[in-house]
């Protein structure tokens, strides 16, 4: 690491009580003074979780439409035919189709961020799983991705679904929005996020649920959340 990043690094330490948990509302005012890039960083929070998700009912996977959006521009791909390509397009997605759809992506062309499918659609991707699979990008009951409705769907994409799975160690990370958002939008995002997940808690998770969290941008160091307030959220 260069003297240069070493000295930032320091700076935003400097700005951090290491040993304190923060409220959500103190937490958000750190991290915002935090910033320190010459982009939009990005908000993001991290959960462990007291959960074991090599058993079926301990994976937790799902999707949650942020109040105040991600920030972020998503391009959504949809799988469908018939009437579902127009309903799709005129929601706003774009790319819509099928067959030229798959050749495009084992052609290595993937320039989107979510894919949503019809059910019926769901054989024709199974060419594409292998790719499409280890980016995340395969669509799921799960997370509302595999449809009928696939206008709703789009909206949601487009208007700041986060999707989230649990990984082999019990943690969670999602972007919650921009350091530029206002504080209150950023806490309604993170609020809203949280009462998802704590809903999600498995009947077979033993003790504390939500063992650790932390807020950071981007590029800053973490600040500790109090898991005490956060698993409050419903």
């Amino acid at each position: 690491m260069s003297k240069k990043l070493n000295k930032r690094k320091e700076s935003l330490l400097e700005k951090i009580d290491r040993k304190k948990a923060y409220s959500i509302d103190e937490a958000i005012e750190t991290v915002k003074s935090l910033k320190s890039a010459k982009f939009d960083e990005t908000v993001e929070v991290a959960l462990n979780l007291n959960v074991d998700p090599r058993h079926a009912d301990q994976m937790i996977r799902g999707s949650v439409v942020l109040p105040n959006g991600t920030g972020k521009t998503v391009r959504v791909a949809v799988f469908a035919k018939g009437a579902k390509i127009d309903e799709a397009k005129e929601a706003g997605a774009d790319l819509v189709g099928n067959d030229e759809l798959i050749a495009n992506i084992q052609e290595g062309k993937i320039d989107f961020d979510i894919v949503i499918a019809t059910p019926d659609m769901m054989g024709v991707l199974g060419k594409v799983a292998r790719i499409l699979g280890p980016k995340g990008l395969m669509p799921n009951p799960k997370t509302g991705t595999v449809t009928m409705d696939v206008a709703q769907a789009v909206k949601n994409a487009k208007g700041g679904q986060v999707n989230f799975r649990v990984d082999k160690k019990g943690n969670i990370h999602a972007g919650i929005g921009k350091v530029s958002f206002e504080s209150d939008k950023l806490k309604e995002n993170l609020v809203t996020f949280v009462e998802k997940i704590n809903r999600a808690k498995p009947a077979s998770a033993k003790g504390r649920y939500i063992k650790n969290a932390v807020l950071s941008l981007t590029m800053s160091p973490s600040v500790k959340l109090d898991t005490n307030e956060l698993m409050e959220l419903k």
